[in-house]
């Protein structure tokens, strides 16, 4: 059973860090493309960053220069850092996954692409 646990969120500051964290289990990892999404109440969950199983990125425009994403397919574990945090980085955070392994599978942020989801971790930026 695939399973994805996020962890690392919190309460900071305007101008503060944190870094998320999401363990994967029950499927080959190094196969899957992994990203991070957010959700504010009555809004459409965003998409926030990409990463493909050869450490190809993207990242939605409102994050980039201040978040990074990256993979340890050694410990099956997503990761975004996040710096320089602003009240609008506010949102619930999930991880997902889809499988890649002869699809021509591509860097796209739409959440209709992935398969797997975590149950979220919330961040707070306060003013």
């Amino acid at each position: 059973q695939v399973q994805l646990v996020e962890s690392g969120g919190g309460s900071v500051q305007s101008g503060g860090s944190l870094r998320l964290s999401c363990a994967a289990s029950g499927y080959p990892f190094n196969y899957y493309y992994m990203a991070w999404f957010r959700q504010v109440p009555g809004k459409e969950r965003e998409g926030v960053a990409i990463i493909g199983s050869t450490s190809n990125t993207n990242y939605a425009d409102s994050v980039k220069g201040r978040f990074t994403i990256s993979r340890d397919n050694a410990k099956n574990t997503l990761y975004l850092q996040m710096d320089s945090l602003k009240p609008e980085d506010t949102g619930m955070y999930y991880c997902a996954a889809k499988p890649c392994y002869a699809s021509a599978c591509t860097l796209s942020l739409s959440p209709l692409a992935f398969d797997d989801w975590g149950q979220g971790t919330q961040v707070t930026v306060s003013s």
